[in-house]
């Protein structure tokens, strides 16, 4: 058996490279890595261990081959309290809206980027 150390990233569809990368920087204080690669595209964002790669809708690399309409449902980020917290007045003060869950062992706002992909930003500190 093998061990895998991370989920290095995530590779979304967007309707527009460049606003989504700017959304992303902006918004989750995402970075532009590996800038130029590729002939640009996928544009990649990152924050500390959490990286996106985005590819504009109808490349053929993001288009989906699953079977039967498999889908990612979100993707989640996990924070701190103190910035969880932070997190959820950055979002109203951009008029961002959220929805609050609370799982038992975590809470977890949800939320959306321009294109619709459902967002999670959890914690464990409760």
């Amino acid at each position: 058996m093998f061990e895998i150390e991370a989920l290095d990233h995530v590779a979304l569809a967007v309707s527009d490279v460049e606003k989504s990368a700017h959304w992303y920087c902006d918004v989750l204080g995402f970075k532009p890595e590996h800038e130029g690669m590729w002939g640009g595209i996928p544009v990649f964002v990152a924050k500390g261990d959490a990286a996106i790669a985005l590819f504009p809708i109808g490349d053929a690399r993001s288009t989906s081959s699953s079977a039967g309409g498999a889908r990612v449902l979100h993707f989640a980020m996990r924070a701190n309290r103190k910035n969880f917290l932070a997190a959820q007045e950055e979002l109203k003060r951009r008029g961002i809206e959220f929805d609050f869950e609370d799982h038992g062992v975590a809470h977890s706002i949800y939320f959306r980027d321009p294109d619709g992909h459902k967002i999670e930003i959890t914690t464990y500190e409760l």
